[in-house]
């Protein structure tokens, strides 16, 4: 044995024979823990033995007489291979008429005159020690002249109609049949009631030996072989039982268990015949190992209850049946170990941005672990709703974005302590490639770019390369690669092809192609290329029953070499008018036999194709209808399948009329139980595709065979398909119906099967109906719909996902097939618990004071359970939208109105509003609200504490996409609704906005300001001097249009209301009350045109000196005075525009 390892070595040359060492071999290896045990190993020494000693006489035949030349090899180990030569070791030529058998032997079907020879010659090669063996020669002799006679076929192996095979599960199986006759006798497989495996089905030896691959207990069965000459037929039988040396279904696993817990070795495994389990510990049978008062064997199961440190051994399983065992150890570890991350810490996982991330913690402890995850220094848990938590501790973010970059934390616990590892998310963006490549076309000789731009993360190193037609590009200098682009130069035609760019990182890659066709240029003249002329002169001659030679010749190829011919051909008879494809010949081709179908009126036409494209067909030949013959296929896609409980509805594609070979196609249909002996029924029906057997009992097998027959006769016959009579509903409710309330919206619910035969049909699954008969917490007695899950298959347990907490249910199971569903198990009734609420229906805050705001709500609308308490918590926000100190109240659960005092004046509060059952709390609702400074600048339709106001409305013009507010409450929140209504009737949209907090009132009297009164006495002053001088030239004869020259420089902020388009003015005075006229000037600077600027703020009433909220709705200043204000503070307001202030004196 090898120093510090378990291999055995056996040198024969230098220690013995190898007769010496044979034997069965087995390995322990065992520490203080326990000992394992290795599969028994069969050592033998390989064997070739010489041929006996024999004398074989001359074999003297007629002409046409069937042979056996035995081969008869020594029994050698491993078995040797034969194979048939002669003296000049050339091996003898096989064929149908002459093959070698699976035992070796030479089998003749019939001898020929030419199978004279003294040398026939059986070799047996053994692979193992390289010699081959030689029987000695075989003289045959055949007598030509008058043949023996024509004979049906008979087995020349195996003998008798019918015999038995056994083969072991997992093997190929070979079954064999060769016959003689004459004619040679050809072969034929089927399997009885059933069809052979598809892609496991190989045939060898002519077809004589059929070899199934990878055999089953499925494939267990009758196989029939079927010899057929023209004389006859012969069938024989070999039934396959498929035997299994024992396998897993379940080998038992290694258990690492905590001292005082419980566990179990399972060790399941299967064969034909059922394999017997046998228990060992440490190598010895457990019946007499050491006794362990924590183990309990039961069969196939060790159960260990309240384990001790003592208990660790390890334990062999055997499953052995007369084909072999199976061996497996499993060490039983008791272990009482803290917590190990076997995870290096601060790992660094770079991931790309909508990838998923998957952060490994590897752990080890006894009692096993629990694993939890944090992200950041102060984090909470991770939750599986958004997470992926991995039983080996690996933490899965499905889709990683940016913001899930950080330090994320793993803490391994059990009751013996707790660790903690610490690994390091990136989250890079990925690699794009923007400026793709594209398709190119360059003449021979000319240079092409192909460009290829990459956007990559900026802390990620890409490398871009080129590739053609997914290999490396040619190693010349011709080829260029740059930063970002492909130059090919004197382009060849080998250039062709597609160009892939692709761009890799370190985390992921990206390709983009483009194609590159070369075309040389363009000849001058160009040559013109076009399809074939149509062929002409069709010919048939050589008439035979089921061929015949069709000649023709070809058009002008038009400078393109005609590449092949396509024939097509008409049946006037079955499908008239419809051209189908026969046959394609080369281009070079003219003449060609043509293998035609029986009882068919054929037409053929010829199409020439190039490379340009095909020709239009030729003109059709004359007719040629062949002779009938029987059909040569049945139909297809035969089944069965009842529509009543007491039919049988037996349906198939019927054949084509080109397929019905002849007149008068019929089918037989014939039938018979599966599981019966009766013999078959059988029916022939006209050219129909179902027939309906009736007086079935319910739901039973059926073999079913569907043959087609003509005036001339019948199709081969054909394989039996299985179905099955009409369904029926089933008689028995599923039974044991348990139900498990997993939390409070699931529950889990178990049944037993039903018994396959009281389903009377295929089972399509399980059916459970729930229904929620009343809430615990509001006692209603309403019933409500029923709700339905169903479970396909054989599925005995299901969820019921969605259940309301804190309610009563029922339910029941039912079983469902084809025809529909059986009765319903008695109805279950179970009980959900409480869950968290949702949140508060409303919230409002009414009455804001100067220092108090008060709070009114309504209850979840689904509170789930029994409502605890409520709780507020409320904290204010600065004029920077900075948030303070957080105040946290409880409430009691049977208030709807609470008042806050001692607030701060002229301050916004945001609130934060949610209930509580016993079952934890549930989602929040927020709301904001201001305390008032000054309620004297209130208009008096709007007090606080008013309550629900109607809708105010007003009527907007149609081509306007702005409306003004006023008269709105400081701090109030406001619902906005816009409505247009036309000839496909009345649409609207809503919003909510809220006003911003009222100011304090520090506005000044502009009228009592010294250098306004100034102001308007030097106007005042001004006007009078010019009206003295507009008297002045009056007088004397002179034309001023003042009013004109008014009338083009008014300013439109003081244009009046009108009620056509809803805007706004300052002034009602009706002196005015007439548009400006189209020929007045462009406005100043100072004015703004309405015409040129629909959306200025002058629409609004308030100048530029209106504001808007945080969401960009309109707040305008409140004043009692026409005149605009001075703003508060030291800002200055802008001067009066002396036209403006000329035009109010006015």
């Amino acid at each position: 044995m090898n120093p510090g390892s378990g291999t055995l070595v056996i040198n024969i040359l230098s220690e013995g024979k190898a007769e010496t060492y044979e034997g069965i071999y087995q390995c322990t290896a065992r520490n203080e823990r326990g000992a394992a045990i290795s599969n028994n190993i069969v050592v033998r020494p390989s064997r070739s033995p010489l041929w006996t000693k024999e004398k074989l006489e001359p074999m003297t035949l007629q002409n046409g007489q069937p042979l056996v030349l035995p081969c008869r090899p020594p029994i050698g180990l491993p078995p040797p291979i034969i194979f048939w030569m002669d003296n000049s070791f050339q091996r003898l030529p096989q064929s149908e008429r002459v093959s070698q058998g699976l035992n070796g032997d030479l089998y003749f079907s019939n001898v020929l005159p030419e199978d004279t020879r003294e040398d026939y010659i059986c070799y047996a090669r053994f692979n193992h020690t390289q010699t081959i063996q030689q029987k000695q020669p075989i003289s045959v002799k055949v007598i030509s002249g008058k043949s023996s006679g024509e004979r049906p076929p008979t087995f020349l192996t195996p003998e008798g109609n019918a015999s038995n095979k056994e083969e072991l599960r997992g093997n190929t199986l070979s079954l064999e049949c060769i016959a003689e006759g004459l004619p040679t006798p050809i072969i034929h497989w089927r399997k009885e009631d059933g069809t052979l495996p598809a892609n496991r089905t190989f045939y060898k030896n002519f077809r004589k030996t059929l070899q199934i691959i990878h055999v089953s207990e499925a494939d267990s069965g009758k196989y029939q072989c079927i010899a057929k000459n023209a004389l006859g037929v012969v069938h024989h039988t070999i039934a396959v039982t498929v035997k299994a040396a024992p396998y897993w279904i379940m080998a038992p696993r290694n258990l690492v268990l905590s001292p005082g817990e419980d566990g179990s070795l399972i060790c399941r495994a299967n064969g034909n015949p059922k394999p017997k389990i046998s228990w060992l510990t440490n190598g010895v049978p457990i019946e007499i190992a050491p006794d362990d008062p924590s183990r309990k064997i039961d069969g196939d199961t060790i159960i260990f209850s309240t384990i001790q440190e003592r208990s660790s051994a390890v334990y062999q399983c055997n499953a052995s049946n007369e084909y072999g065992y199976l061996l497996a150890n499993a060490f039983v570890n008791v272990l009482a170990e803290p917590p190990r991350i076997l995870t290096s810490a601060n790992t660094l996982y770079q991931v790309i941005a909508n990838r998923p991330a998957l952060l490994d913690c590897v752990f080890f402890g006894s009692p096993l672990p629990t694993i939890e995850w944090f992200k950041g220094a102060k984090g909470s848990a991770l939750r599986e709703d958004i997470y992926v938590l991995h039983e080996n501790g690996t933490l899965e973010i499905p889709v990683a974005q940016k913001d899930s970059t950080g330090t994320y934390t793993c803490v391994a616990r059990n009751k013996l302590g707790m660790a903690k590892n610490e690994v390091q998310l990136e989250i890079k963006d990925p690699t794009m490639i923007i400026k793709q490549p594209e398709y190119a076309v360059v003449q021979r000789g000319g240079t092409v770019t192909f460009e290829c731009k990459v956007k990559h993360d900026p802390t990620l190193v890409p490398t871009v390369r080129w590739l053609k037609d997914n290999s490396e590009l040619p190693n010349e200098d011709r080829f260029t690669v740059n930063k970002d682009h492909l130059v090919i130069a004197d382009v060849i035609d080998h250039d062709g092809g597609t160009y892939t760019c692709v761009a890799n990182t370190t985390l992921d890659n990206v390709s983009a192609s483009a194609m590159l066709s070369v075309v040389a240029p363009t000849p001058t003249p160009a040559p013109i290329y076009d399809v074939p002329n149509p062929p002409f002169d069709l010919e048939l001659t050589n008439h035979l029953d089921k061929s015949v030679q069709l000649s023709w010749t070809p058009g002008d190829n038009n400078n393109s070499p005609i590449t092949k011919f396509i024939i097509e051909y008409e049946d006037s008879m079955h499908d008239a008018g419809l051209w189908h494809h026969l046959t394609e010949v080369p281009g070079t081709q003219t003449t060609t036999q043509l293998q035609l179908s029986p009882y068919v009126n054929y037409s053929f036409r010829v199409v020439a194709v190039n490379s340009i494209g095909s020709s239009l067909p030729s003109e059709a030949s004359e007719q040629y209808l062949t002779k009938a013959a029987e059909p040569d296929k049945n139909p297809t896609n035969v089944e069965g399948l009842g529509s009543e409980p007491d039919n049988l509805v037996i349906t198939w594609k019927p054949l084509s009329g080109f397929e019905s070979n002849g007149p008068g196609l019929q089918y037989k249909v014939s039938w018979r139980q599966k599981d019966g002996d009766d013999d078959w029924t059988s029916v022939v029906v006209a050219n129909v595709s179902k027939y309906i057997v009736s007086g079935t009992p319910t739901f039973v097998p059926y073999l079913i065979k569907v043959q087609a027959l003509n005036d001339v006769g019948f199709a081969p016959e054909p394989a039996a398909v299985m179905g099955h009579s009409g369904e029926d509903l089933p008689m028995v409710a599923p039974g044991n119906v348990r139900v498990n309330v997993v939390n409070s919206t699931l529950a889990e619910v178990h049944w037993d099967p039903v018994p396959l035969k009281s389903i009377r049909g295929h089972l399509q699954g399980y059916r459970i109906y729930y229904w929620k008969t009343q809430s615990t917490s509001k006692r209603s007695k309403r019933h409500l719909e029923k709700k339905i899950l169903t479970f396909q298959g054989s599925k005995t347990h299901g969820m019921l996902p969605g259940l309301e907490p804190f309610s009563h249910y029922k339910l029941n199971v039912r079983v469902v097939n084809g025809k529909g569903e059986g009765p319903a198990s008695p109805d279950r009734v179970f009980t959900t618990p409480e869950g968290v609420p949702s949140a508060p229906s409303s919230l409002k805050i009414i009455n804001p004071t100067l220092d108090s705001l008060t709070l009114e709500w309504e209850p979840p609308s689904h509170p789930n359970g029994i409502l605890t308490e409520y709780t507020l918590k409320y904290q204010p926000i600065n004029s920077t939208h900075e948030l303070g100190p957080l105040v946290d109240i409880k409430i009691p659960a049977n208030k709807t109105r609470w008042t806050l005092k001692n607030l701060n004046f002229s301050t916004r509060y945001k609130f934060y509003f949610y209930a509580q059952t016993s079952a934890g709390s549930g989602s929040q609702i927020t709301e904001e609200a201001v305390t008032t400074v000054d309620e004297a600048g209130i208009p008096p339709d709007v007090g606080a504490g008013k309550g629900k106001e109607d809708w105010r409305k007003e009527i907007v013009n149609g081509s306007r996409s702005y409306f003004g507010l006023k008269g709105l409450m400081p701090g109030t929140a406001y619902k906005v609704r816009v409505g247009a209504e036309g000839d496909s009737g009345f649409v609207s949209a809503e919003d909510v906005f809220e006003t911003g907090p009222a100011m304090a009132s520090r506005q000044v009297d502009i009228a009592t300001q010294g250098w306004f009164i100034g102001l308007m006495c030097a106007v005042a002053l001004l006007i009078l001097i010019l009206l003295i001088v507009c008297f002045i030239r009056r007088n004397k004869g002179g034309k001023y249009p003042v009013k004109e020259k008014e009338d083009a420089h008014a300013d439109p902020e003081i244009q009046p209301m009108k009620e056509d388009d809803g805007t706004f003015g300052e002034y009602s005075d009706a002196e005015y009350q007439r548009p400006s006229k189209k020929g007045s000037r462009t406005p100043s600077e100072r004015t703004v045109d309405k015409a040129g600027s629909d959306d200025s703020l002058v629409d609004y009433g308030e100048g530029v000196n209106g504001q808007f909220n945080e969401d960009g709705s309109f707040i305008g200043q409140y004043s009692g005075k026409k005149e605009k204000e001075p703003a508060e503070g030291n800002e200055s307001s802008e001067a009066p525009s002396p036209v403006n202030a000329m035009n109010s004196f006015v």
